[in-house]
C-alpha cells in the first residue's frame, strides 16, 4: 500500500476511518442544514442568530473540554466513544422529529445546537486521542493526515448533497439522516478488536488532573505557541459557516443549492491539504506559519471577490492554508506529548479552538450584519493575517524553535527528551 496509506494497513484503523467518514457526511449536512434553518426559516437572514447558535454548538468544548480530556486520559476511549455517539444521534433525531413537524422555534435550534457541544466536548479528546491507540506511534501522523482526509472527504460531499435535499426537501430529513449516520461509528467500535488496540499509560485517579495538563502546556513553549495561534485563529479565521451563509445570501443572493457549493468547494483545498500532510512523515514550523499566514492572506482576497465564482475559487487555497496549518497543529500535539498527558493536551487545544470559535462567531455574524458580509469575511482575514506575521517574528527572534518528532522543542534550542 501507498505510503500516504500506509495507516490503512492497520484492521481496526479501516473500519474505524469507514464508519468515521459515512458520520463525517452526516454532520456535514447537518451544518449546512443548521445554518440554512436559522438563517432562512428561523429568522429573516440574521447573522447574529447563525453566530449564536454556532457560538453555543463550540462553547461547551471551551468549558467541558478539558475535563473531556481528563476521562480521555482516565478511561477506555472506545466507551467513551460509544456513549457520546449515541447521544449527539439522539440530538439530530430530535431536531429533525421538530423541523419535520413544523414545530421548531429558534430556540429550539439553540438547545440542539448547545446539547450537540456538551457531547462534543467530551467525544472530540477521546476521538483524538484513540487515533494512537488503534495505529501506534509511528504512524499517528499518517493517521491524523487520513482522519482529515476523510473529514474533507465528507466535507466535499456532505455540504452539496445537503444543498440538493435542502432545495428538494427541506432542512428536517437531512437532520433525520445526520442521525441515522452516527450508527456507522456506534457499529464500528462494535468491531473494532480491543485485543489489538496499542496500550497506552493511563492517568492515576486524583485532583487537580486539569490543571496538570495546564501546567504541562505553559512548560513547553513550543505548545503554547500553537494555542495562542490556534486560539486566535479559531475566533476570527474558521468562521466559514457563517461568512459563507452571509455571502451566499446577502451579497450573491444565492439559494441553498449554492450555498452548499460553497463548503464543498471549500473542501477540494481542505482535502488536497490533508493528502498532502499525509505525505510528511512530521510536521514543520514553516508549514504551520505558513498555513496561518495563507489563510489571512486568501480570506482578504476572498473578502473583494466581484462574483460568485470568483469567490468560490478562492475558497480552495483558503482550505488548503486552513487545513496544513491545523494538521501541523495536531501532528505535533500527537508526537510530542507523553500519553499520560495527550488526551488533556488535545483537549486544551480543543477547548481552544472551538472555544475561540464560540467567541469569535457572535462577533463576526454581528459584524456581518451591521457592515455587511464582505466585512466579516475582510475581518476575519486582516487579523489572521496579523497573528501570522507576529509569530514569524516571534519565533525569528527565538533559536532554533521546530517541530521535532517525539522531542520537546523549547526556545533555546535544546532538545530534550520526551518521557
Amino acid at each position: 500500500m501507498s505510503q500516504m496509506f500506509r495507516a490503512l494497513e492497520n484492521r481496526n484503523y479501516r473500519i474505524w476511518a469507514g464508519g468515521a467518514l459515512v458520520s463525517n457526511v452526516g454532520t456535514w449536512m447537518q451544518r449546512i442544514a443548521q445554518d440554512w434553518l436559522v438563517l432562512t426559516v428561523l429568522t429573516n437572514h440574521d447573522g447574529a442568530a447563525v453566530g449564536i447558535t454556532t457560538g453555543l454548538q463550540f462553547l461547551p468544548m471551551l468549558l467541558l473540554g478539558p475535563y473531556g480530556g481528563v476521562l480521555a486520559d482516565r478511561y477506555r476511549k472506545r466507551v467513551i466513544l460509544l456513549w457520546t455517539q449515541l447521544a449527539m444521534g439522539f440530538t439530530g433525531l430530535a431536531i429533525g422529529l421538530l423541523v419535520v413537524t413544523g414545530t421548531a422555534q429558534l430556540w429550539h435550534a439553540y438547545v440542539a445546537a448547545l446539547c450537540l457541544g456538551i457531547a462534543s466536548a467530551i467525544d472530540a479528546p477521546a476521538r483524538q486521542s484513540f487515533v494512537s491507540e488503534l495505529v501506534g506511534q509511528d504512524n499517528i501522523s499518517n493517521a491524523v493526515a487520513l482522519n482529515s482526509a476523510s473529514f474533507n472527504t465528507a466535507r466535499l460531499t456532505g455540504p452539496a448533497v445537503a444543498g440538493v435535499l435542502i432545495a428538494w426537501v427541506g432542512t428536517g430529513p437531512v437532520f433525520l439522516l445526520n442521525a441515522a449516520s452516527y450508527a456507522a461509528v456506534i457499529w464500528s467500535l462494535f468491531l473494532i478488536r480491543t485485543s489489538e488496540l496499542v496500550p497506552t499509560v493511563r492517568a492515576e485517579r486524583g485532583k487537580h488532573q486539569v490543571t496538570e495538563g495546564m501546567r504541562y502546556v505553559k512548560q513547553r513553549p513550543d505548545l503554547v505557541l500553537i494555542m495562542v495561534l490556534v486560539g486566535i485563529l479559531g475566533a476570527f479565521g474558521m468562521n466559514f459557516p457563517i461568512t459563507n451563509a452571509l455571502m451566499a445570501t446577502t451579497e450573491f443572493h444565492a439559494g441553498p443549492g449554492e450555498f452548499g457549493l460553497l463548503g464543498s468547494i471549500m473542501a477540494v483545498g481542505t482535502l488536497a491539504g490533508a493528502l498532502l500532510a499525509a505525505r510528511r512523515a512530521r510536521p514543520r514550523l514553516r508549514f504551520l506559519l505558513g498555513g496561518a499566514l495563507g489563510l489571512g492572506i486568501f480570506t482578504l482576497v476572498a473578502s473583494v471577490a466581484p462574483s460568485f465564482w470568483l469567490y468560490t475559487a478562492v475558497l480552495i487555497p483558503v482550505g488548503l492554508a486552513s487545513i496544513t496549518f491545523l494538521n501541523s497543529c495536531n501532528t505535533s500535539i500527537q508526537l510530542s506529548v507523553e500519553p499520560q498527558f495527550r488526551g488533556r493536551v488535545l483537549a486544551l487545544y480543543l477547548a481552544i479552538l472551538q472555544g475561540g470559535t464560540a467567541v469569535g462567531s457572535p462577533l463576526i455574524g454581528w459584524v456581518g450584519s451591521e457592515f455587511g458580509a464582505r466585512w466579516s469575511v475582510a475581518v476575519g482575514g486582516l487579523v489572521v493575517l496579523l497573528t501570522g506575521l507576529a509569530a514569524v517574528i516571534v519565533v525569528s527572534r527565538r533559536s532554533k524553535l521546530s517541530l521535532r518528532r517525539a522531542v520537546r522543542i523549547a526556545f533555546s534550542g535544546k532538545r530534550e527528551a520526551a518521557a
